[in-house]
């Protein structure tokens, strides 16, 4: 079984606690699903919101999904003038048997537009 890193990013229509579980808690479905993946596959996830996210911590939303067991980090990205404003991103480190060509990357929404190169 080899180490893979997953990449993801969603963008919050508002900066509330409920909105941010709700859509973070979809990229992190969405991640595993298009990965077929478990729980149990997961090794650790880096969260980063962009300097507007105030109302929650990102993981919160991975620990109501159950991800209870799994080493989570919240970080702050960099307030680069002219960038997406309200994005979280996620980088998940897993156990997986997929080539590193066949891992999805998930980017959600207007997400999308961050990594054209890579969004599926």
């Amino acid at each position: 079984m080899a180490v893979r890193a997953v990449r993801g990013a969603v963008q919050l229509e508002r900066d509330e606690a409920d909105h941010m579980e709700e859509q973070v808690g979809a990229l992190l479905t969405a991640v595993l699903e298009r990965n077929g993946l478990t729980v149990d596959d997961l090794i650790s996830i880096w969260f980063t919101a962009t300097p507007d996210l105030h109302s929650d911590f990102p993981a919160a939303a991975a620990r109501k999904l159950g991800i209870v067991d799994v080493p989570l980090i919240c970080a702050q990205e960099l307030d680069i003038e002219g960038a997406m404003p309200r994005v979280v991103r996620i980088l998940a480190h897993i156990e997986s048997d997929r080539p590193r060509a066949d891992i999805a990357h998930v980017y959600l929404g207007a997400a999308a537009a961050l990594r054209k190169d890579i969004a599926q």
